[in-house]
């Protein structure tokens, strides 16, 4: 009798986990950037042709939390950035995410297309060849993600001499890990 309940609690737990979840989580982790790696995810998904990354960004300001300002290693009164944005692929969303940077640690160009664009955050910084140290990862929602959350990442974004510029936390769509159409394919 133990092993059927035991089965049952593991068939229910499975059909929580989306089936591309796994897949999803892979493809990330194989990218310093998320916005690349949803641009692959996207071309692999056939979600849209060109398979193009957009955010639908909400600049509205935000205060950066003490544990924000202590990750990027800087102090209370120097000026940070933030975008809040909805990154999609076509009409589909595939994250919520929200970025807080270091203007400084960027060029002028940098902060001139994220402030007037919707161009992502990954795209406008590549060139400065960044690496990104998860600080959290967890199947569903961290706090700071909107329900329906069903991947949420934390994660500091730095240059090649160690300077932080980023601190994200990226809330992963159910849309995101949903088979698309056969119209979408």
């Amino acid at each position: 009798m133990r092993s059927v309940a035991a089965l049952l609690a593991t068939l229910a737990l499975v059909g929580c986990v989306p089936a591309r979840l796994p897949a999803l989580e892979a493809t990330l982790a194989a990218q310093p950037s998320a916005t690349a790696a949803l641009t692959q995810w996207c071309a692999a998904g056939h979600l849209a042709d060109p398979a193009t990354i957009r955010a639908l960004a909400d600049r509205t300001p935000r205060p950066a939390p003490d544990s924000v300002r202590a990750a990027l290693g800087v102090g209370a009164t120097e000026p940070l950035g933030f975008r809040h944005v909805r990154l999609a692929c076509g009409n589909v969303v595939l994250s919520d995410a929200q970025n807080w940077f270091v203007p400084a640690r960027l060029t002028p160009a940098m902060n001139t297309t994220l402030a007037q664009t919707d161009t992502p955050f990954g795209t406008v910084v590549t060139p400065l060849h960044f690496t990104r140290a998860r600080l959290a990862a967890r199947r569903g929602r961290m706090a700071e993600c909107p329900a329906g959350t069903v991947l949420s990442h934390r994660a500091v974004l730095r240059r090649p001499d160690g300077l932080a510029i980023s601190l994200v936390v990226e809330c992963y769509t159910r849309a995101s890990v949903q088979t698309p159409p056969a119209s979408l394919r």
